[in-house]
């Protein structure tokens, strides 16, 4: 059995630093995903620390989450507005009833689903708790092969007079996955964060959501809705059920 298969692993390693700085802005998207939810509710996969939903919620759109990590919920817990209701589960089964007006799943977050039935249990699931005519948002990045043209590649992270970090990358081209390691060297030992991808195309997202019922209804380029075209690097892709 993989480490992987452990749908609370991400935010058990990463909890402590996730709202650290060089994450994404989250206001283009809750800008986006307020003009879909209107009153809600809604509902956020890996809703992790709040960063989308909290000031989504402050719009006064009923949020709802799911999310497997209960340090991540902790640190949700810990910030004012931090009572949204979350269920503890795989985002993949997508443990509520529902009815949604609005699903969303952001920051790349679909491609920690490592498995690719699991990523169709994800769609169909979340087409099961989406009420007709509901929306699901996902927001990915597009795969550039030249980043994905070697087996393995390492990175050095940082270095200090106490530790060192470095980052080795294994990829699977054929199943789209790669593996990732952070190595952390320091006075206390060797501390390691593991961390997979499965990646998808913009296309065999789609698959994915037809396979499911839904219907692509938009896709931009990013939360601005900027174009979406050939060289874009990410998506942001609206599903429509019915």
């Amino acid at each position: 059995m993989s480490v992987f298969d452990d749908p609370g692993l991400f935010g058990r390693l990463w909890a402590d630093t996730y709202d650290g700085p060089g994450n994404p802005d989250p206001a283009p998207a809750v800008d986006f995903l307020a003009d879909l939810a209107g009153g809600g509710p809604v509902l956020e996969l890996a809703i992790g620390t709040g960063r989308v939903a909290l000031p989504l919620a402050e719009r006064g759109v009923a949020v709802e989450g799911v999310e497997a990590s209960p340090e991540m919920v902790a640190k949700l817990r810990a910030k004012p507005g931090g009572d949204i209701p979350v269920v503890i589960g795989d985002m993949a089964d997508v443990p509520v009833t529902g009815p949604y007006r609005l699903a969303y799943l952001v920051f790349n977050t679909l491609f920690n689903l490592v498995d690719a039935e699991r990523q169709a249990d994800c769609f169909r699931n979340v087409a099961r708790v989406l009420a007709p005519g509901g929306a699901f948002v996902i927001e990915t990045f597009v795969p550039d092969p030249a980043d994905f043209d070697r087996d393995e590649q390492v990175q050095m992270r940082a270095v200090t007079e106490d530790s060192a970090t470095i980052r080795v990358h294994q990829y699977d081209r054929a199943a789209q996955t790669f593996v990732r390691q952070t190595i952390t060297f320091d006075r206390d030992g060797v501390h390691l964060r593991p961390f997979a991808m499965r990646y998808l195309w913009p296309e065999q997202v789609d698959e994915l959501a037809e396979r499911a019922g839904l219907r692509l209804a938009e896709r931009y380029a990013d939360w601005h809705r900027s174009p979406f075209g050939t060289d874009s690097a990410s998506h942001v892709s609206v599903y429509r059920k019915g």
